[in-house]
């Protein structure tokens, strides 16, 4: 896989909920331990569930996707923990997951959970964007991508099949099927959809959706492009719809929307790379777009920009609607940007209400931005990385901002009473003369606290947090963990519970 493709994976980091796979002692007994590049899996414990006959959760899962297993390097593993104790590594070919471990898989690309076959139980989807059906492409071609499904039980989770771009009544090409993942209610039925991000579809990208109106998650979906004739967006090939996908009820009416961000999009006529973000409410069969030119939306639509790189819904004013962060990683604001990889980045966030969303009222947070500690430099890309969730126990949801090209997080406090706040705001840091960590790649708000993915390190830090109400993050900096594993593999390019 190229350093280009490399690159594209560490910017591009989805947040993940996990089970963990249960696998019967007999079973455990007779199947061996397959050695990756992150250590040796153990026989896995009763896994995570959303209802009382469902197995335990776990803590925290870590995603390698270019972990070296049986040999192979980047087929990649997905970890799991309980607490700092691992308990399962999971790769294709074990515990029942099809198919097998190879090259250039980068199994772990992306992952998601949500009931998707309404049983009440959490189930996990597991993205290998690089996956190839029959003979691979030479390394640094894209690949086709697959998903693996897992069913959680009372006996734990359960290898379910195999998604990829036959399911959406497609031929496979260099799709990147599987790159992105997010779950969520889209049709008000109880269940949660299943959202795959397709960015390298020939269309300028796709989203294929599974389990709409009660249909089986493993049979055919629901393929969505900006050439859908109610989606109806000017493309090219080089888009990159799909690169990102959250789900959030942005008008409050008990269904989701979906919000899927096209990073690469080109604005206008000229201004190639400036992005956008559509928000799609399926039931309605309705669509709007968003750019840095949206009236309302401050700043304007630059080369490289990258909108729509990120992001993550939730209620950071309490209002019972969803609010949207977008990262905006290439924003530059300084006189000179050196070109596509650099940024001092920025995210945009826009509140919910009973329209849906809308840019009035709407932010736009930086290192510049007044109460944000520190100096804002062009090769910060704040907003790689976005994790919204309730931190301090207090009803509304905080917002975890990656900064990877600083080595630094930045955590907002959201209040009832205007939504996100700079007072009290949080800046976490990695090691100290260690650029290379790229501290900050991805985060996820865990039950416990946040977790901070350091893939260049291979490196997660747990950052415990308590409940304190008000404009808080509830965070204790002091009682930080580090989980480690094998920078060759990326651990820590995506994290979550």
């Amino acid at each position: 896989m190229s350093a280009s493709r490399a690159f594209r994976l560490l910017t591009a980091a989805t947040l993940v909920v996990v089970p963990v796979l249960h696998q019967p002692a007999a079973e455990a007994a007779a199947s061996h331990a397959r050695t990756t590049s992150a250590g040796t899996a153990s026989a896995a414990t009763p896994s995570g569930a959303l209802g009382a006959a469902c197995a335990a959760a776990a803590d925290l899962v870590v995603a390698a996707p270019y972990d070296t297993v049986d040999g192979r390097r980047r087929a990649g593993t997905v970890t799991l923990y309980r607490g700092a104790d691992r308990t399962a590594v999971l790769a294709q070919g074990e515990h029942g997951i099809p198919g097998e471990p190879e090259r250039g898989d980068s199994f772990g690309s992306a992952v998601a959970s949500g009931d998707f076959n309404g049983d009440g139980c959490a189930d996990l989807a597991i993205g290998a964007s690089e996956e190839f059906a029959g003979t691979p492409v030479p390394d640094g071609a894209d690949g086709n991508g697959v998903v693996q499904l897992l069913y959680g039980s009372a006996g734990g989770l359960k290898p379910a099949g195999t998604l990829d771009m036959t399911r959406l009544g497609r031929d496979r090409d260099t799709d990147r099927f599987g790159a992105a993942l997010t779950a969520g209610d889209l049709d008000g039925d109880g269940d949660d959809e299943l959202v795959v991000g397709i960015p390298g579809l020939s269309e300028g990208g796709g989203v294929g959706v599974f389990g709409l109106k009660g249909r089986d998650p493993k049979g055919r979906g629901t393929l969505l492009t900006q050439a859908t004739p109610w989606v109806a967006q000017d493309h090219l090939e080089s888009d990159q719809f799909g690169a990102a996908v959250a789900a959030g009820d942005f008008d409050g009416d008990g269904r989701a929307e979906l919000a899927v961000g096209t990073p690469a999009d080109t604005v206008g006529t000229t201004t190639s790379g400036g992005g956008s973000v559509t928000i799609v409410d399926l039931r309605a069969r309705q669509a709007g777009m968003y750019t840095q030119n949206s009236p309302g939306v401050p700043g304007e639509a630059e080369k490289w920009d990258d909108f729509g790189a990120a992001l993550a819904a939730g209620d950071f004013d309490r209002d019972g609607r969803d609010d949207l962060a977008i990262g905006v990683p290439g924003e530059g604001l300084d006189a000179f940007q050196d070109g596509p990889m650099y940024g001092n980045g920025g995210v945009h966030v826009l509140y919910g209400t009973r329209r849906g969303l809308s840019a009035v009222g709407g932010e736009f947070w930086s290192r510049k931005t007044k109460g944000i500690r520190g100096k804002s430099l062009n090769t910060d890309r704040l907003g790689s990385a976005l994790a919204a969730g309730d931190l301090n126990g207090d009803g509304d949801a905080e917002l975890a901002i990656g900064l990877p090209g600083g080595d630094r997080v930045l955590v907002l406090p959201g209040t009832r009473t205007g939504g996100l706040t700079a007072k009290h705001a949080v800046v976490l840091t990695g090691r100290a003369g260690h650029p290379g960590d790229l501290y900050g790649s991805s985060v996820a708000v865990t039950g416990a606290g946040l977790a901070v993915g350091s893939p260049g390190s291979g490196r997660v830090t747990l950052v415990p947090s308590s409940v304190r109400k008000g404009s808080y993050t509830g965070l204790r900096t002091g009682a930080a963990r580090t989980l480690t594993g094998h920078p060759a593999g990326l651990f820590g390019f995506a994290v979550a519970p």
